[in-house]
């Protein structure tokens, strides 16, 4: 099967790169890991008995900012501490050799991406980022990257942000991160939406089937693993599923079982 992805990669003019959070920081990972994984990745939070669900709604801007700011707070930073581990270099090694280059679509949210040297009008986040802001109401459309000093004084103990939250450009508001939470009806998406038309250019200047598509983690989510496996019908070209586990149904896809950082390490060194 390494040898067949391996082809299948070498012989495409272009790449498509759809990831989860599978792919992403410890920290990225524990947002999807379960309650013991988000106890283990938020000690203060899990001794306060807070319940994960509850930061995933968007209304927890309104009723506990200083626990929602602490809480997106705390990960911003975490997003721009992490390093992106030897598999996003291989990765865009790959896309930037292709002469149709490629795309990258993720449901991620930490930026790992950009920091791992992707040029930012090549990805689509169809659940927005951490790394933008919007007006939590929302006021207005607009989006903007967070300060580079959030000055948030997050008490370690509880988690809470002591500072004051950024604010909001147009009404002076409370902002939150621009990612699509629960049930999420004041998401901001237009940054996404003008992603995804850069996505849909790209892949009509394709001819059919001259393009091979890479999808990493494999989550339960409607986002990557439905949309991998659409695109690649669409398309008919080959679908190269990085997997941390077997699946039950693969179809027609090639499957690779590991820790992506490892799996594309091992596809890399028969790629060449």
């Amino acid at each position: 099967m390494l040898g067949r992805a391996a082809e299948a990669i070498r012989a495409a003019e272009g790449l498509v790169v759809m990831a989860d959070a599978a792919i992403g920081s410890e920290a990225e990972r524990a947002e999807f890991g379960g309650p013991a994984a988000f106890a283990q990745a938020w000690p203060a939070l899990a001794r306060q008995n807070v319940d994960p669900e509850a930061l995933a709604a968007p209304g927890i801007f309104a009723r506990d900012a200083a626990l929602a700011w602490g809480y997106y707070g705390g990960r911003i930073e975490r997003c721009r501490a992490g390093s992106p581990h030897a598999g996003f270099a291989i990765l865009r090694r790959w896309l930037e050799a292709k002469p149709q280059s490629g795309f990258v679509f993720t449901s991620c949210v930490d930026g790992c991406f950009q920091r791992g040297g992707f040029a930012e009008e090549r990805i689509v986040e169809c659940r927005g980022t951490l790394l933008h802001v919007q007006c939590a109401k929302p006021c207005c459309a607009a989006t903007w990257p967070a300060p580079a000093d959030l000055a948030l004084a997050i008490d370690p103990e509880t988690l809470r942000a002591g500072g004051t939250p950024p604010r909001c450009v147009r009404c002076g508001g409370m902002t939150r991160p621009n990612v699509l939470l629960a049930a999420d009806d004041a998401w901001s998406s237009g940054r996404t939406l003008a992603q995804q038309v850069r996505f849909r250019a790209w892949q009509g200047s394709l001819a059919r089937g001259r393009f091979a598509v890479i999808e990493i983690g494999g989550g339960g989510g409607p986002t990557v693993q439905a949309a991998a496996a659409q695109l690649a019908a669409a398309g008919r070209v080959p679908l190269i599923r990085l997997l941390p586990s077997p699946a039950t149904d693969a179809g027609d896809a090639m499957v690779l079982v590991g820790e992506p950082s490892a799996v594309l390490q091992e596809l890399a060194a028969v790629v060449g």
